[in-house]
């Protein structure tokens, strides 16, 4: 609901309105949460790919509002883990958007349980993000506090390292392409700093071919996850972790 919000606040413009509506369908045994605005739409060709990761309704409004980023693939993540569905419908650019949640009410069959190292308890961690994307970053908090953790954020490799020696992470989930310093040199930057060497260090990076795995794991990562990991991906890293400090 904090990205839908979000969202509608941004692509709208002042003085307009947002509309949250609730239903439940009796039948179907599920509810509905619905968030209606009166922004900027969304072109008929963007809808079937809107829930994709980074898929942006337009550039330039995306621009000025930030950008919309991960935003809604992690709402899509989350309602699925929940058994529902989100949806998405626009009269056109600049005629508004409703999104639409449906979650049931019933209590349906629990989807069978992998076997093997997936199956994992979640301990609380305290997890540092390291993203440049603004939007990136907060989805990976939400996501992450949601699951019961303690999260900080940080947005470039130096204000990294500080909030880390501040924050003393479990776990740090680090972006590789950050501007300037960037994702290798702040892993070793961490291997070499006698406080924080024994950090449990996540590489994030859109690039997962064997040399830059190889990369990761030469500059001191000790996983490597492909972006957008989804939560599966992200528990089992933490999971991966030393115990917390806490």
């Amino acid at each position: 609901m904090g990205n839908l919000l979000s969202n509608a606040a941004k692509f709208s413009s002042q003085g307009s309105r947002t509309r949250i509506t609730l239903g439940r369908d009796v039948p179907a045994a599920q509810a509905s949460i619905e968030v209606w605005d009166g922004g900027a739409g969304i072109a008929p060709d963007i809808l079937p790919h809107l829930f994709e990761a980074f898929t942006q309704a337009d550039e330039t409004l995306a621009r000025s509002a930030g950008g919309l980023g991960l935003g809604l693939s992690v709402v899509r993540g989350l309602v699925d883990l929940h058994g529902g569905s989100v949806s998405a419908s626009s009269d056109g650019l600049g005629k508004g958007a409703r999104f639409t949640i449906r979650l049931p009410l019933a209590t349906v069959e629990p989807p069978a349980v992998k076997a093997g190292p997936k199956t994992m308890p979640r301990t609380p961690r305290r997890v540092l993000v390291i993203e440049d994307n603004l939007d990136a970053a907060d989805s990976l908090r939400d996501v992450l506090e949601f699951a019961g953790h303690r999260v900080a954020t940080a947005h470039d490799g130096p204000a990294g390292i500080e909030k880390a020696r501040e924050f003393l992470p479990d776990v740090v989930l680090c972006d590789i392409g950050l501007p300037g310093m960037d994702g290798y040199e702040v892993a070793r930057a961490f291997r070499a700093d006698a406080r924080l060497r024994q950090t449990y260090i996540v590489a994030l990076s859109g690039y997962a071919l064997p040399q830059d795995l190889a990369e990761a794991r030469e500059a001191g990562f000790d996983m490597h996850l492909a972006k957008p990991a989804n939560l599966e991906d992200l528990e089992q890293a933490l999971a991966g972790a030393p115990a917390s400090r806490d």
